[in-house]
């Protein structure tokens, strides 16, 4: 899936690769039970029932890009443990970098994107974008129960706020 990026940008949210239900619906954190666009709801009022292009405008409009690690990957359903990662193919982070000129951080949606991000992608870049600062955030997948939603908003709020 394409990034959710222009040049207002100043944080880029990435995720491992989009579940059975976005790829589907070609729409970011589609599953209903994902807390992502609950979380943006919370943090910058973009209601959850705007529809999906309105949502991404709003998201734009508070210097917010999406995007995941992996452009392609093997799995079985979605959860990111599926994923086999030697058919994992990474998506092209200096070109998308380059783009984003008031970029000033990375938040990672979960463990594994971080972890993909640090291994593939890290040793590609110039040192002036390896150097952002990048910070791991609970994930908002249904899959990651242990931790309770307000601490999950709490967190996302610190990261993404102004």
């Amino acid at each position: 899936m394409p990034p959710i990026a222009d040049a207002r940008a100043r944080v880029l949210v990435l995720g491992s690769l989009p579940g059975v239900q976005s790829l589907r619906e070609q729409r970011y954190y589609a599953h209903p039970r994902n807390h992502f666009w609950w979380v943006m709801d919370q943090v910058f009022a973009i209601p959850v029932a705007l529809p999906y292009a309105a949502r991404v405008q709003e998201l734009q409009s508070h210097g917010v890009a999406v995007w995941d690690v992996l452009a392609s990957g093997v799995r079985q359903g979605s959860l990111d443990s599926a994923i086999e990662l030697a058919s994992a193919r990474v998506n092209d982070f200096p070109a998308l970098l380059d783009a984003l000129p008031r970029l000033q951080r990375i938040v990672f949606n979960g463990a594994l994107a971080e972890a993909l991000f640090q291994r593939h992608v890290v040793p590609t870049l110039p040192t002036d974008l390896a150097a952002l600062p990048r910070l791991r955030l609970p994930s908002t997948s249904p899959a990651n129960a242990s931790v309770p939603a307000d601490q999950k908003l709490a967190r996302w709020r610190q990261a993404l706020e102004p």
